[in-house]
Parts: C-alpha cells; structure tokens; sequence
C-alpha cells in the first residue's frame, strides 16, 4: 500500500501522522513550507484545492479532513480497537464526540487564530473573544462528560480515534488565556495520551518541543 501524507508541523496533519504512526502504517511524509504558501503551488491545489493541510494519498485515493482521515484510518486496522463496531451504541458516541470536535471545536479555534475572516480586521478582538468563551464552554463540556463517565477515554476504557483528534486540540490551546490542562481531568486525559509511544515518536520526526 502506497501511503502519502501531506502536512505542516503543528497543524490538523500532525494527528493523521500521530495515527499513522500508531497503527504502524508506512508512509511518506511531504512537510509543506507554509512560509512560502507552498499549500497554495498549483501542484498542491490540484491535489487538494481547497489548499489546506492534511491530504492523504492511499494508492491513488486522495482523503482531506483531519476527523475524517482518522475515522477512515481506524476502519481500515480494526484489529487496533480505534473505533467501536459500526451499529452499537459505542458507535453513536463515537460519532457524536467526532463530529463535536469538527462542529464545535475547530470552528473556534479557526476563529480564534485567523479572526479577521468572520468580520473583518476592525472586529478581531470582539471574535476573538467570542471564540475563547465558546472554545471554554466546550471544554467544560468535555471535561465534564469525563467526570461524569469515568473516563479514561471519551467512550469509557476503549481508545478510539476521537481521542487522538481530542489531544491534538487540547494543544492548541496551550498558549490561549485558559489552556486545557487548567481542568485537572483534561489535563490527565492528555497525559494518558501522551504517554503513547507514538506520541513522542510523531513528536521526534516533526520536531516538536512544546507541550510535552
């Protein structure tokens, strides 16, 4: 199988490259040079035109959409137990707890670190704000369904796919006004997280430092 990855250090690629590495998936990394808006060349565009980061190539097939590439990933290794059988309950909440990180959590951060795209540059400040109250809210959400369930993972004692994507933006947060691991149970959710192996090896390759 050929596997290719297109990403950008610290953006929504480094969780598909986090599960790659999980599941043991062989891969070719191609790191794009935002600085030099490589994800803006023709050559990337015609693969992705929306000009974003991650793309992954799987014999030819070209996926986007970080929650989606990870949800596919994990269909595609069972024997990994990243994603509850399709039909179950389990399965329901793993759904729900995806699509509340692609809904509700990224759309904010998106607000948070590009504000002047809702409304202009003259507004940043009130979008910004906005988006750190809701990104808190949220939070709270999520550290009180982890509270109440037990934890130690979204969907109770099974690691799915929705805590890799969860991880990796609890550390987006970490230079905002209220970081995540300010909630106790968050900030335990993601140590048990980053205690993977793969964690640090993901770490290692694309040369990250913070946040560990």
């Amino acid at each position: 199988m050929s596997v290719v990855l297109y990403g950008s250090q610290s953006t929504a690629s480094l969780v598909v490259h986090w599960l790659l590495i999980e599941l043991g998936i062989g891969h070719e990394l191609r790191q794009l040079d935002f600085d030099r808006r490589e994800q803006k060349s023709p050559e990337y565009l015609a693969l992705n035109p929306a000009g974003r980061v991650p793309t992954l190539v799987i014999d030819g097939q070209v996926l986007t959409e970080s929650a989606a590439i990870a949800m596919h990933l994990a269909d595609l290794y069972p024997q990994a137990g990243l994603a509850p059988a399709p039909g179950t309950p389990a399965r329901g909440d793993y759904y729900r707890w995806m699509c509340f990180c692609v809904y509700t959590l990224m759309p904010q951060y998106r607000a948070w670190f590009y504000p002047d795209e809702p409304a202009g540059p003259e507004h940043v400040e009130a979008v910004k704000e906005r988006a750190r109250a809701a990104l808190e809210a949220a939070w709270q959400q999520v550290a009180d369904h982890l509270q109440r369930n037990g934890g130690p993972y979204m969907l109770g004692g099974q690691r799915t796919a929705v805590d890799f994507v969860l991880t990796m933006l609890m550390r987006w947060s970490r230079n905002m006004p209220r970081p995540t691991d300010s909630w106790p149970v968050l900030q335990d959710y993601a140590r048990r997280m980053k205690s993977l192996p793969s964690f640090a090896e993901v770490y290692r390759r694309e040369g990250i430092t913070d946040w560990t």
